[in-house]
């Protein structure tokens, strides 16, 4: 477990700051090659982790004015952002793909073959391409005939040999969930052999390829930030409503993908471990399988303390005590920043990227991923007040 040296209250009060967000997007404009560029990505502009991934990039090479557009799906980006038609015919391409049927892992598989093949179609003349790992083989194949300079790829987590290295660590810890990635194993590696240059957002992802032979050279940094509206709230008074609910309960939250790999199985065994008769914890996100549904379920009427939420995760980060995001794996993890923005303490796993942001800037802990014992003691440290954070 790394320690940290300053009080929760202290922690709260920082955020990440503007000074840090100022670096970041001045790194994030330096990354991004000068020209006009189209960046494709199989979420909605904006939208979850990867939609926030894809409006950072896009905004970065916006920026110098280089941007021609971007390929995404669902609704299109804000002016003055261009997007090339986003993918709405995508749900009918999947429908054409027998083998989606057929489970998780056929299905996260038809879906990249399926985006890839629609933005390869879509694809306008510019000079540089950025795609999306997973999703991207066509379009870094066809890119050289259509005249294009450049061809990177963005690796929105660590190497995929190492993502599904962890994952099956995590299946065979809570084994209620079918593995969804092991046909992507081969698209992702002739992706990273077509690439000229891949895009890591943290050192954990850079290593992950390190490890696996790439060189430094091509492998270029870009920084991921949260949202700018994720900041620590504004003093409220101490009668009112929301500073009542705080002083009332200690919540414990958790945002995002209701996962096995994401930990959340390994948090609520944890939390049920720890939990004290003033503590709550809230899982804000949906399952996407009928054994992570009924895991849920049953937890929640055994321990009352525990409830499944939809909505906006800011109001409830601002009231939150703590933080965890105990993944397998993760490339950087955009909830926790937001967490550690809004002046959050952050329990995170040491196989994710945000372990760098939390060692650089403290307001958290890093713990060993998938290890029960160490995350309960950190919970119950946590509401006892004895973790620092620097």
């Amino acid at each position: 477990m790394t320690r940290s040296a300053e009080p929760e209250s202290q922690a709260r009060e920082r955020g990440l700051g503007s000074d840090w967000r100022a670096e970041a997007a001045a790194a994030q404009q330096a990354a991004v090659a000068g020209g006009e560029t189209v960046v494709t990505c199989p979420a909605p502009f904006g939208s979850g982790g990867l939609g926030r991934h894809l409006q950072e990039i896009v905004e970065a090479t916006g920026r110098r004015g280089q941007l021609a557009a971007y390929i995404g799906e669902g609704r299109p980006a804000p002016a003055p952002v261009r997007a090339a038609r986003p993918s709405l015919a995508l749900a009918g391409a999947l429908a054409l793909a027998p083998l989606a049927r057929r489970s998780a892992a056929w299905r996260a598989w038809a879906a990249s073959v399926a985006f890839d093949a629609y933005a390869a179609r879509r694809l306008p003349h510019a000079q540089h391409l950025i795609a999306f790992n997973g999703t991207a083989e066509a379009q870094l194949r066809l890119a050289p005939r259509l005249g294009f300079e450049s061809r990177s790829l963005v690796a929105a987590n660590s190497h995929f040999r190492r993502v599904m290295r962890q994952h099956a660590l995590a299946q065979r810890q809570y084994p209620l969930e079918a593995p969804w990635a092991r046909h992507l194993l081969g698209r992702n590696l002739r992706e990273y052999a077509l690439a000229e240059r891949i895009y890591v957002s943290s050192r954990y992802v850079r290593e992950s390829f390190v490890e696996e032979g790439f060189s430094d050279e091509r492998l270029q940094r870009f920084p991921l930030t949260p949202d700018p509206r994720f900041e620590p709230p504004s003093r409220q008074p101490h009668d009112s409503p929301a500073a009542a609910q705080a002083a009332s309960s200690f919540d414990v939250v958790y945002v995002g993908a209701l996962t096995v790999h994401k930990g959340v199985p390994l948090l609520v065994d944890a939390f049920r471990r720890a939990a004290e008769g003033d503590m709550r914890l809230l899982l804000l996100g949906g399952w996407k399988t009928r054994g992570m549904r009924r895991f849920l379920e049953r937890a929640c009427v055994e321990d009352p303390r525990i409830s499944v939420c939809p909505g906006d995760p800011l109001p409830v980060l601002r009231r939150a005590r703590l933080y965890v995001h105990a993944a397998y794996e993760d490339g950087f993890a955009y909830a926790p920043a937001e967490a550690l923005a809004c002046g959050v303490p952050v329990l995170a796993s040491a196989d994710t990227g945000m372990k760098e942001l939390i060692e650089a800037r403290g307001g958290g802990l890093v713990l060993p991923t998938g290890d029960l014992a160490t995350l309960t003691e950190a919970i119950r440290a946590a509401h006892r007040g004895e973790l620092h954070y620097d």
